[in-house]
């Protein structure tokens, strides 16, 4: 049995529908783009502004410390000076339990609440952010949990006992519920609305900004913090903001049934029951250590980290054997962002862009590059820009289609640029900004430089297409080990293209105690 069930795409994207009331004849009859939103916080749009970007933030204690408290109190420094904080997903660990909203969201990002002096009074399905903090759904914010593992962890079997492990898991009674803890926390939650006369005056009451798209959702700092859809858009200081759910085109392709098809799935797997068999090794060695020795725990440390992505990696795996030609992607969404892009770059007051969700396609963390998620993003986000170059042709005047793309997913904050890829994400800045406060993880042994294989008339080669020239994750070994838990801070500046200055701030743990933080060496473009 899976620890955790990840919801089909096609479950997702109905969900999420029903949810919003996607479509229905009020919304319609009003001209409402439901993915669109205006924030109105009283600041005006100077074409100088901040924002801060979180991600992979929703843990909780870590053995008696909490990174995702740290890094939220080193946010406030900067809360004044900010108009809005991104969160690029992966709100809520384990499994987006709604359960555990008030202890690994509420709680720790409390200042940014409405209340939040009283943070156990907030309800995580009616909070009001006095600092709007704007996330995009993650690949835990969908997970569910088998019923019988929430029995156990919540009985008198520990969970543990389960696992013949001493291992923490934090686990409550049930997961997401396939992604409605995520949908009742952020999104503007129609479905609750039964009487037509309701439903009505909340539309004619909140869906009352006017843009070239029709009226929209207004987003009112201290009033009414809701985001219209899992994906959707905004503009401040004239740059394009495009926020994705990339849980719904990450479903990698079915495997071909030829011969090398067939060969590569027994080698799959093969190495799904490697990783069975690496799994059982490590609960058997943890069930050996004394959590109260610091050496000790920190050697459990690494075999919690390195059972993660024991984990991480047989739900890749479980993905691609299931994989066929049913298999959904959620093209309304792709075709959603390539014609907002389009319409973005027609519209004389947009100066930049910048699109952010989880899966990063990407990545120098030890796990994600090969991963067929991986492959997949990066697949069907080429395809959109790609598509949108020959749309836009001549009007970039040379200047790359995006001019920022920020990730998560990976436990770590990395900032790599795209070579030539033969596609129009080419020369791009991407950051990876995932290390926010659950467990980090190390760059591969690889080092920076990623190399894809291409296919042409000769074929297939290998040629390098991105590099990383920031890593910042996990280091060192027992006592000596690093854990440098990071957000950002983006400056952007004014001018035609803009300038962002990208602000890294670090809280770093070594044994056993918060160093001094301080912002490592800036980065513009």
């Amino acid at each position: 049995m899976r620890f955790v069930s990840d919801p089909p795409i096609s479950v997702k994207i109905c969900k999420m529908k029903e949810r919003v009331r996607w479509q229905e004849p009020p919304i319609i009859q009003r001209g409402i783009d439901q993915t669109r939103m205006v924030i109105e916080d009283g600041s005006g749009d100077s074409p100088e502004f901040s924002f801060l970007v979180v991600g992979d933030s929703g843990s909780g204690t870590h053995r008696g410390y909490n990174p995702q408290r740290e890094i939220a109190e080193l946010m406030l420094a900067h809360k004044e000076q900010s108009r809005f904080v991104l969160h690029t997903g992966d709100v809520i660990y384990l499994v987006g339990s709604s359960e555990y909203y008030p202890k690994n969201f509420i709680k720790p990002y409390r200042e940014f609440l409405v209340g939040g002096e009283h943070p156990e009074r907030i309800a995580y399905d009616r909070m009001i952010f006095n600092l709007p903090i704007l996330p995009v759904p993650g690949n835990h914010d969908y997970y569910d949990l088998p019923i019988v593992f929430g029995l156990l962890a919540q009985t008198a079997l520990p969970l543990r006992r389960l696992f013949k492990s001493k291992l923490d898991f934090d686990v409550g009674w049930h997961g997401s519920f396939q992604g409605n803890a995520y949908a009742q926390a952020f999104l503007d939650y129609l479905k609750t609305f039964q009487n037509q006369a309701e439903l009505d005056r909340h539309l004619d009451r909140h869906y009352i900004a006017k843009t070239d798209t029709g009226r929209c959702l207004l987003y009112e700092p201290g009033r009414f913090t809701r985001l219209p859809n899992r994906y959707y858009t905004f503009r401040c200081g004239g740059i394009d903001f495009f926020a994705l759910d990339s849980n719904t085109f990450n479903a990698p392709p079915p495997l071909p049934a030829t011969r090398k098809g067939k060969a590569f799935r027994r080698e799959l797997e093969k190495r799904r029951n490697q990783l069975e068999q690496e799994k059982e090794q490590i609960l058997e060695t943890s069930a050996t250590f004394n959590p109260d020795s610091p050496e000790e725990a920190e050697q459990m440390n690494d075999l919690h980290a390195k059972l993660e992505q024991i984990e991480e990696l047989k739900l890749d795996i479980d993905k691609q054997l299931e994989s066929n030609e049913t298999t959904v992607t959620d093209f309304e969404q792709l075709d959603w962002l390539k014609q907002k892009l389009i319409e973005s770059w027609h519209t004389k007051e947009v100066r930049g862009r910048v699109i952010y969700f989880h899966h990063p396609p990407y990545v120098t963390e030890a796990t994600k590059w090969h991963q067929s998620q991986t492959l997949a993003v990066r697949l069907r986000l080429r395809q959109v820009l790609d598509a949108v170059s020959s749309a836009v042709g001549s009007l970039t005047e040379g200047r790359p289609l995006v001019d920022l793309i920020l990730n998560g997913h990976a436990h770590c904050l990395e900032y790599l640029r795209t070579g030539d890829t033969g596609h129009a994400d080419s020369n791009l800045n991407w950051i990876v900004c995932g290390g926010s406060g659950y467990s980090l993880r190390r760059q591969r042994i690889e080092g920076p430089e990623l190399m894809e294989t291409f296919e042409d008339a000769k074929g297939s080669y290998t040629r390098k297409v991105a590099e990383s020239l920031l890593f910042v994750g996990r280091s060192g070994q027992g006592l000596e080990k690093r854990r440098p838990y990071s957000f950002l801070r983006i400056d952007v500046k004014d001018g035609r293209p803009p300038k962002f200055i990208v602000r890294p701030f670090i809280a770093e743990r070594i044994q056993g105690q918060w160093q001094n933080s301080q912002p490592i060496l800036d980065f513009e473009f």
